[in-house]
């Protein structure tokens, strides 16, 4: 029960889950967190904008630096770091320090999940019992991913917004202690080199430009040099990258796995994906909050059933079709949920708030949707492409679910135009959230294939 191979399993689960608890957790804090420091939507979105694209934009790096540095020393570094960041974010006297914090959360996510996967595939060696020890893990990050909202919502109510970063600050220091203790040192790898750091940091850099870029259009008028500025400088970062990922030997991402029509597809609906479930998440905490006054607490407690039907649909729907269905089929109908829990939400503001669509509109969403679109664009992801670039396309694809989830919030609190912070959600906001799974629905219409659903 506890031997070592189950104790480093333990500290590498919860790792990866305190990183996948953190994405969703705030949602139901921003009401509380835009009270104390008077910031609108427009404002507070950044919180979730810096985490998730400087966690996408340093995830690949993340990985090499496991590879090269060592896997316990890329894991202590970034559980540290997320420990320090999510003490500073919970005892954070102003929002821009609030902001910054959370901007670096990101980056230590990027070290913790890669490193943490490398932990448990290399302590596990034998292919069964590394299976299921994958799954355990994975199955961390689901909870930690499913539950996040519920969890914020209860403990913002009952000790305050603080509390939903402060109270990983035990769990990380249990993990990094136990991880000094129990994982080995790491062995030198002679022949591997440094990775390509300065690829990394355009690619982040290009992102965040671009998600600034779209916060700032509603303001157009006023911000013109800045937005020309950001343009160009986008365009500058995006050839020095694209020279450099085509000059290297060893680039930070081979740009030929893209030559699979499967990977485009996958990364093009991932984007979109992330887009709109974050931009969900985003929406339902102001409808439950703002709009029909309920608790942060309460709003959790209703949540808490699709994150539990989401586990369920996972645990036993997810076998039952991946015989069945192909990948496509299986990417159709979760986008199609998205779709429909997209327009469900749309109508319980236009049918006076209603709780019983914004209930439905969960349902497709949170327990059905995502856990079938992310299951079939995983294994799309890596079809079509040498088993040696698998990790690569795996990556690839968590990047542009997080660089979706980035923009994608940033275009919808554009179209909120809501620096008031009384003000929550509005139609075109709604609308534009469903067109993001429209596109993606599209998308995987499109792309046909009869391959059966299994993991190359």
């Amino acid at each position: 029960m506890f031997s070592k191979k189950n104790i480093i399993l333990m500290i590498a689960s919860m790792a990866i889950f305190v990183e996948a608890l953190d994405i969703a957790i705030i949602n139901l804090t921003i009401p509380s967190i835009q009270a104390q420091f008077k910031v609108g939507n427009d404002q507070v979105q950044w919180l979730q904008t810096l985490y998730v694209l400087l966690y996408g934009g340093f995830l690949i790096i993340g990985g090499k630096l496991s590879d090269v540095a060592g896997k316990k020393k890329i894991f202590m570094v970034g559980s540290v770091l997320f420990l320090l960041t999510s003490l500073g974010a919970g005892l954070s006297p102003s929002f821009e320090m609030l902001a910054v914090f959370r901007a670096i959360q990101g980056l230590a996510a990027a070290l913790i999940m890669p490193s943490s996967l490398s932990i448990v595939i290399h302590n596990f060696t034998e292919e069964k019992e590394r299976s299921k020890a994958i799954g355990i893990f994975s199955s961390f990050a689901a909870i930690g991913s499913g539950s996040g909202l519920s969890f914020g919502g209860i403990i913002s109510t009952l000790w305050g917004w603080h509390w939903v970063f402060l109270i990983n600050v035990p769990i990380l220091f249990l993990v990094v202690i136990i991880a000094y203790f129990y994982l080995e040192a790491d062995v030198p790898e002679k022949n591997k080199r440094a990775p390509d750091v300065i690829s990394g940091l355009l690619l982040a850099a290009t992102l965040l430009m671009i998600s600034y870029a779209v916060h700032t259009m509603g303001e157009f008028q006023s911000h013109s040099a800045l937005l020309l500025f950001l343009a160009v400088a986008i365009l500058i970062c995006i050839k020095v990258l694209y020279k450099r990922l085509t000059s290297l030997s060893e680039p930070l991402i081979d740009l030929s796995i893209f030559n699979s029509s499967s990977v485009v597809t996958a990364n093009l609906v991932f984007i979109l994906l992330g887009a709109f479930f974050t931009g969900f998440l985003f929406m339902v905490s102001l409808i439950l909050q703002k709009d029909m006054n309920l608790s942060a607490a309460k709003s959790g407690l209703l949540l808490v059933p699709f994150s539990l039907l989401s586990a369920v649909v996972a645990k036993l729907g997810i076998p039952v079709l991946t015989k069945r269905l192909t990948v496509s089929q299986l990417g159709i109908a979760g986008m199609l949920c998205m779709l429909i829990g997209g327009v469900f939400l749309t109508s319980s503001v236009l049918f006076n708030h209603s709780l019983v669509l914004v209930l439905l509109s969960a349902t497709f969403v949170t327990g059905l949707g995502m856990t079938l679109s992310y299951t079939a664009l995983s294994v799309l992801s890596v079809q079509g492409i040498p088993r040696a670039h698998y990790g690569l396309g795996s990556s690839i694809g968590t990047t542009s679910y997080f660089l979706g989830a980035g923009i994608g919030l940033s275009i919808l609190t554009l179209f909120m135009k809501s620096k008031d912070i009384a003000v929550s959600v509005n139609i075109v906001s709604l609308i534009v959230l469903s067109i993001y799974a429209l596109i993606g629905l599209t998308l995987m219409i499109r792309h046909k294939t009869s391959a059966p659903l299994a993991i190359p």
